[in-house]
């Protein structure tokens, strides 16, 4: 499991998307806060999970990832994200919680996806194919730029009732299972 938007906005204190049954009777806000701000106990399970995470010639992010991100390093987020999230910084990095930032970034989910962008980003980590989620694919999961994007948000939270599907990567095997 990765970290995307949600799980850095919660360390954030940012709780715009907790819906109110999320605070059960026995936790109110200052105790979700507690639990969730930086070195809090729900912050600690968080910060085991990576920002970015590379499997053979592919790539997995919450968002999406740009020239820049790799430029700054992947694991150099990962480690900041973690340390952050841990109560050992004060903040996570901004080029993680920037607009285009990899838990945010919509780039290759959307059409036109920016498939320009994609190129420069995996030529320089050396990889294949990005799997991205963060945006509902209203037709299960979907591909774009000549396959080297996988995005496999396909809105399973009942709010969107989405189908069950499953990426299935074996090798330069792609499939998806339903």
């Amino acid at each position: 499991a990765l970290s995307g938007n949600h799980e850095v906005m919660n360390v954030q204190l940012d709780f715009r998307y907790v819906t109110p049954g999320s605070n059960t009777p026995w936790v109110d806000e200052a105790g979700r806060k507690k639990a969730f701000g930086p070195g809090g106990d729900y912050a600690k399970i968080l910060a085991e999970r990576p920002i970015f995470v590379k499997v053979g010639d592919t790539v997995f992010v919450h968002g999406g990832i740009l020239a820049k991100h790799v430029t700054y390093g992947l694991d150099k987020m990962n480690d900041e994200v973690r340390s952050w999230m841990l109560g050992e910084k004060s903040a996570p990095p901004k080029i993680v919680v920037a607009e285009d930032g990899p838990v945010w970034h919509r780039g290759y989910s959307q059409e036109p996806a920016d498939c320009a962008a994609l190129t420069e980003a995996l030529d320089a980590l050396g990889a294949k194919r990005l799997v991205v989620g963060h945006t509902v694919q209203e037709k299960g999961v979907t591909s774009a730029c000549e396959d080297r994007v996988w995005r496999i948000d396909v809105g399973l939270a009942h709010y969107y009732g989405g189908p069950i599907q499953v990426l299935d990567i074996k090798g330069d095997a792609i499939s998806i299972k339903k």
